[in-house]
């Protein structure tokens, strides 16, 4: 469970939002403390479990992470992040009256509500402080040694160096040429040959050694190595680093071969069925709950344009199997008529009013949750697609066959890590997302990306 969490989170994001909930908890404590003019009785009475402080806790706590508030450009306090703070606790506290309205049971009292919505952001605003002043320290970093220098090995000391991959610090490359001693990379330079990995290990203080070389066929020093990996050296291969720290699968140095012995890309039967009734229960409930959102929608879309509210579109499946997906229609009505299928960019003329805040909201998605219920969609998946496209793309794309070997989902990995795309390129990009995703398909990642939707769609940012 922590290494999924390490996964996707930064150790200093992990720090920050779990030092923040204890911190709001003690608040909320405090303040009702407070609001009992402290006598115990009074406070278990009203809270046996602390259920409400958990509820006015969690709530608060999702609720400034659905904003972005542990964003590093966040960590300090300033004028941007005192207005996002403000923006969150608003919506938390009217997330809280609609909570309470639903289930009485959780009602905090009116003065520990008020006295949470002044406090917590203040709480929030004045350790946020303090810890970009005095404890803002850095976390220890696993510092990285990388085996060859070419193409593949320049890709990773870029993700290391210039995108911060977590947690990692780049100490310099290994190559056999004597030539290229001191030459630099990304900056770290060679630092040895092969005969010099145990003493930079030892010297440098070595925590990960990644094999990054183009050719396999060269020979590798096995011993040293062997070495390394013996004194407590994590040692492993460059594509299994780059998916990790990308969260994608890079296909520009991608070998059949690691994908085939590689750890990932399995489909249990117990697997397949606990996903089909998570997709039952999960769509089920949020049919019912998104009925007056979609009435909405519906009267809205037939008021400003002509044509089906709703509209059919033919999409390729699990196993390329074709079927009819279900959408609120966000076009005018003739949007295709003498084009034939095209892209639809983010800035397309053919999107009516209505459709493009519909897009933004993901309300256009709605009606796929019938799709879902039939079983020819999953809640996560990757993005279905038109025959015509993906017959095109398959031409010109490696490996693109690959995302027909699971269901598609109305949300899904790619979507939430890459903006709308309309291009072949753009299509590569969500690809290698997609490929990670069905490598590493879980429930505990699915979870996850519901978790990530939720968030794209509560921010608005609109990747599809």
């Amino acid at each position: 469970m922590f290494h999924f969490f390490n996964r996707y989170f930064s150790a200093k994001t992990v720090f920050i939002f779990i030092s923040e909930t204890v911190l709001l908890f003690l608040s909320v404590m405090l303040i009702t403390a407070l609001r009992f003019s402290f006598a115990g009785d009074a406070i278990f009475s009203y809270d046996p479990q602390f259920i409400k402080t958990i509820v006015l806790t969690v709530t608060y706590s999702l609720t400034y992470y659905y904003f972005n508030m542990y964003a590093p450009e966040f960590y300090h306090p300033n004028r941007h992040m005192v207005y996002r703070l403000i923006k969150a606790t608003v919506v938390a506290t009217i997330i809280l009256f609609c909570l309470f309205y639903i289930l009485p049971s959780l009602k905090a009292w009116r003065g520990i509500q008020l006295g949470t919505a002044i406090f917590l952001p203040l709480v929030i605003f004045f350790w946020r402080m303090i810890f970009s002043r005095y404890i803002s320290v850095e976390l220890p970093s696993n510092r990285v040694l990388i085996i060859g220098s070419g193409e593949l090995a320049k890709n990773i000391g870029f993700d290391i160096y210039k995108q911060n991959v977590h947690g990692m610090q780049l100490i310099g490359f290994i190559d056999d040429d004597p030539a290229k001693l001191g030459t630099s990379v990304v900056n770290p330079g060679v630092v040895g040959g092969y005969g010099d990995i145990a003493r930079v290990a030892a010297s440098e203080r070595i925590d990960r050694i990644i094999i990054a070389l183009n050719d396999r066929r060269a020979k590798l020093p096995m011993s040293a190595l062997l070495d390394c990996k013996l004194r407590g050296i994590t040692v492993e291969e460059g594509e299994t680093f780059r998916e990790r720290a990308t969260g994608k699968i890079p296909l520009d140095h991608l070998k059949p071969s690691w994908m085939v012995f590689s750890d990932g890309f399995k489909s249990l039967r117990s697997r397949k069925i606990l996903k089909r009734f998570f997709d039952i229960t999960l769509s089920a409930f949020v049919f019912i709950v998104a009925v007056p959102i979609m009435v909405i929608a519906a009267i809205i879309i037939k008021l400003e344009s002509k044509g089906p509210v709703i509209f059919k579109q033919e999409r390729v499946g699990e196993n390329s199997k074709l079927f009819d997906i279900y959408k609120f229609r966000s076009m005018r009505q003739d949007a295709e008529e003498g084009t034939g299928p095209v892209w639809a960019g983010s800035a397309d003329d053919r999107v009516t009013r209505v459709g493009r805040f519909i897009r933004k909201t993901r309300i256009d998605e709605l009606p796929q949750l019938i799709n879902v219920i039939k079983g020819d969609m999953s809640f996560v998946g990757p993005r279905p697609e038109r025959p015509y496209f993906v017959n095109k793309l398959k031409e010109v794309i490696p490996y693109y066959e690959m995302r027909s070997v699971t269901k598609p989902g109305i949300t899904g990995w790619a979507q939430i890590k890459y903006p709308y795309g309309a291009s072949v390129q753009d299509a590569l990009e969500k690809l290698q997302f997609d490929i990670y995703y069905i490598k590493n398909m879980s429930p505990l990642l699915d979870a996850m990306i519901i978790f990530w939707t939720i968030k794209v769609v509560f921010s608005g940012s609109g990747a599809r």
